[in-house]
């Protein structure tokens, strides 16, 4: 188990060796569940109370029971829906819908749709901030995030982000997005809407996935050049870069192993990353390393994490080989039909 560093301080306590010692968790494929449907897909997100798997694919949202390992139904009519945020004080679900420009509000029992609202251009994330009770989308075709209040289902402003945004992360005070054509993370104020920090992500390009170790305060966000660059979440320092694999599109950390994640689609592997406590000094610090370069499957680039298991679910499906002496470059690849499944791994 990680030592958390403020407990350590709080309490005066130092580092055992056996802490120190102790061997980190393997991951390995548990599971595999077979979901089928034709279409891409996008976002994952995992609904901790209800063990529920929701899978954004092209024209609705395929929602699995994790336990049963079976599909339990669909949201339907969310035209290129990228992603869902979960609100299940209110029973409801919010799926930002790419080609119509709006987000579908559905009941989380019925799965049925309760209310359209439209948003900005392209929706791409959404996520949805507890403190201030409100879900954000990331805009990808107006470079900007609309903001919903969910007791209203109104939107109540729009934040200019000067860059196509990318996945975001909350910590209650600030909202972080990926801005991926200019290699920023962006943060802004989910009260006032206030844009309050514009970080560069240099030696990092192209940013896509981004997850938030809030207790210990770092961002670490996956690039299209095969890094992962964690900054400081408070100062937006670099603190290091590690390398990942090709095409990854999503990113989470798992605050009680210490360990973040890049699923890397083209590569079809899953990187694993450990963040360590060392003690220089007087002091503790971070120290990262790539602990794990785990094979998965060609095109599994997309991610949940369960916070109570620690398992991980990539969506993945086969791809048609074109036919002898067609040309391939430039060519979006087309998805073998009912291949679509859930990789499940564990620890």
């Amino acid at each position: 188990m990680r030592l958390c560093i403020c407990l350590l301080l709080g309490l005066g306590l130092t580092l055992s060796i056996s802490a120190l010692a102790a061997p980190p968790p393997s991951y390995h494929l548990v599971k595999t569940i077979a979901v089928g449907g034709d279409g891409g897909w996008d976002c994952l997100t995992f609904d901790n109370a209800a063990n529920r798997l929701y899978i954004a694919r092209s024209t609705r949202v395929q929602v699995v029971d994790v336990e049963k390992g079976v599909l339990v139904g669909e949201v339907a009519n969310t035209q290129g829906v990228h992603g869902v945020a979960l609100v299940p004080k209110l029973k409801r679900g919010y799926a930002s819908n790419g080609q119509d420009n709006s987000v579908t509000v559905f009941d989380l029992a019925t799965l049925k749709e309760v209310e359209r609202i439209k948003v900005g251009t392209k929706p791409d994330v959404i996520i949805f901030d507890l403190k201030v009770k409100r879900v954000f989308t990331s805009n990808g075709g107006s470079n900007d995030a609309t903001a919903i209040d969910v007791a209203t289902n109104k939107v109540v402003g729009t934040v200019a982000l000067g860059g196509k945004p990318e996945f975001a992360v909350d910590d209650g005070d600030s909202i972080f997005v990926n801005i991926e054509d200019t290699s920023e993370v962006v943060s802004f104020d989910p009260k006032t809407l206030a844009v309050k920090n514009r970080w560069p992500l240099a030696p990092g390009e192209g940013p896509s996935g981004l997850a938030l170790d809030a207790g210990n305060r770092w961002l670490l966000s996956v690039c299209s050049n095969e890094k992962m660059v964690v900054l400081d979440a408070d100062t937006g320092k670099v603190e290091t870069t590690l390398p990942i694999g090709k095409g990854p599109d999503g990113a989470a950390c798992d605050s009680k192993t210490g360990l973040a994640f890049s699923p890397n689609g083209q590569d079809g592997t899953l990187t694993v990353v450990k963040e360590e406590s060392v003690a220089r000094g007087s002091s503790l610090k971070a120290k990262f390393s790539v602990l794990a370069t785990v094979p998965t499957q060609v095109s599994a680039r997309t991610m949940a994490l369960d916070p109570k298991t620690g398992n991980i679910y990539l969506g993945a499906a086969k791809f048609v080989t074109p036919p002898a002496g067609q040309p391939t470059q430039g060519r979006r690849r087309q998805i073998e039909p009912g291949s679509f499944v859930i990789l499940v791994f564990g620890k």
